[in-house]
């Protein structure tokens, strides 16, 4: 008899299984609902264990809950890290992920194309918390790149395929620089998922993901996850980083000497999360686990839908461009070749020739065609992004990001393709009618 295959397990497979635990009293399949506050201790030194985090044992739920623990192990598991956490949103993870890295007078470097909401945090809230960021092109050579780094730089940021206009980031280049210059890489991976893209395998350190989108895929919870890659040397870089590297008392072990290369998250987990306390709730990652376990099969419909949308806007003369990875006309498309060989996203946004009027008119003759502010749902979405999204910049700011005044967002979902493109039929030759076309 042949013997048991040694290999590790397929994705499909563990998204379906990774980190789950089977309830040692009721001996549930699916992972329950754990909706409770807190544990009960079996005794006075059992207590303290907990508190010390030296039992297996959780001590309270704002940052140890059994149903998120399992999905953080998975998310983790997917992406290719060491131990993951869940919180509760994508701004969240964000907030969490930096805060365990950056304080009052700290520099983090940024990718220009970032998404707008994830801008507006870091101009709002994090910069009132003297956190300073400073943008760089992209594209921008080695030597900017590396000019921009100070010793107070604590993170380099950036996402695998911004949104909305899919501008696929180098993410091995952008991290071998933060690597040479000794600070970790900060990966949003939301829109790729790690079906498609895993981030961790070209040089980011820590992943980080709105799990309201694709990963949950139905659009009923909201939630984010921080994964550790459990590879930046965080002891040799201890004075940028005493947080995790120095002793926080005499006779107390730091991070990196109790949790080893689960330093970061286990910081994150027990003095960012804990501190600030952005729990989600049980049921929410009761849903996402759901989700996850679909992943695979609804991320290969939403990239073929996504492809077939994009190359039929791209022959409509009511459309000046079309914003998706995937075409081979598309600036990016032989990066996206590289790093997104199963398919690039869902997300796919156009330029309406027509202007803002043009696009007011398209969202208002959708009819199956949802328009909202979300992206990754089994529905398709529609959203018109200078007067939502990225309505508190400037006219000069908006065209500096890429927004034109025609700019939709289209998030493609699971419907029929023919019906997607029906509907979009529809708000295209209202869109045309601007100038009685």
């Amino acid at each position: 008899m042949p013997g048991r295959s040694t290999r590790p397990l397929d994705f499909e497979t563990r998204q379906i299984h990774a980190g789950a635990v089977v309830d040692s009293e009721t001996r549930s399949r699916v992972t329950p609902i754990y909706q409770t506050a807190a544990y009960v201790f079996d005794s006075f030194d059992d207590g303290e264990e907990r508190f010390a985090g030296r039992s297996a044992y959780r001590a309270y739920s704002r940052n140890e809950n059994p149903t998120n623990a399992v999905a953080g192990r998975r998310i983790a598991d997917l992406e290719g890290g060491v131990d993951g956490i869940v919180v509760a949103s994508g701004q969240a993870a964000i907030a969490s992920a930096l805060s365990a890295l950056a304080a009052n007078g700290d520099h983090i470097l940024a990718s220009r194309s970032l998404y707008e909401g994830t801008r507006e945090m870091f101009r709002g809230v994090l910069a009132r918390q003297g956190i300073e960021f400073e943008y760089v092109p992209d594209d921008a050579d080695d030597a900017e790149w590396a000019s921009r780094i100070r010793p107070n730089t604590k993170a380099v940021y950036t996402e695998t395929l911004p949104n909305p206009l899919g501008q696929v980031v180098d993410i091995e280049r952008i991290g071998r620089l933060a690597h040479q210059a000794g600070v970790p890489l900060v990966v949003d991976n939301t829109v790729p998922t790690p079906y498609l893209w895993r981030p961790i395998e070209d040089g980011a350190d820590i992943v980080i993901h709105s799990t309201s989108k694709w990963l949950s895929g139905h659009a009923s919870v909201i939630g984010g996850a921080v994964v550790d890659a459990g590879r930046f040397d965080w002891a040799a870089q201890a004075e940028r980083f005493p947080q995790l590297a120095a002793a926080p008392r005499p006779g107390v072990p730091s991070f990196v000497e109790r949790y080893g290369e689960g330093a970061y998250l286990a910081y994150v987990r027990s003095v960012i999360v804990l501190e600030y306390g952005p729990t989600v709730p049980p049921t929410s990652s009761f849903l996402l686990l759901h989700g996850i376990e679909t992943l695979s099969v609804r991320m290969d419909r939403h990239v073929a839908s996504a492809q077939t949308v994009a190359e039929w806007l791209e022959a409509r003369p009511e459309v000046a461009e079309v914003h998706y990875p995937g075409l081979p006309s598309n600036p990016f498309h032989t990066r996206a070749q590289r790093y997104l060989p199963a398919g690039a996203g869902s997300i796919v946004s156009i330029e309406l020739a027509g202007g803002r009027e043009a696009a007011r008119r398209f969202i208002d003759a959708l009819e199956l065609i949802s328009p909202m502010t979300h992206i990754g749902d089994v529905r398709t979405l529609a959203i018109h992004l200078g007067s939502t999204i990225h309505a508190k910049l400037t006219p000069e700011e908006q065209a500096e990001a890429g927004i034109g005044p025609g700019l939709i967002r289209l998030s493609i979902g699971l419907e029929s393709v023919r019906d997607i493109l029906d509907d979009l039929d529809r708000g295209l030759v209202a869109a045309g009618g601007a100038d009685g076309a």
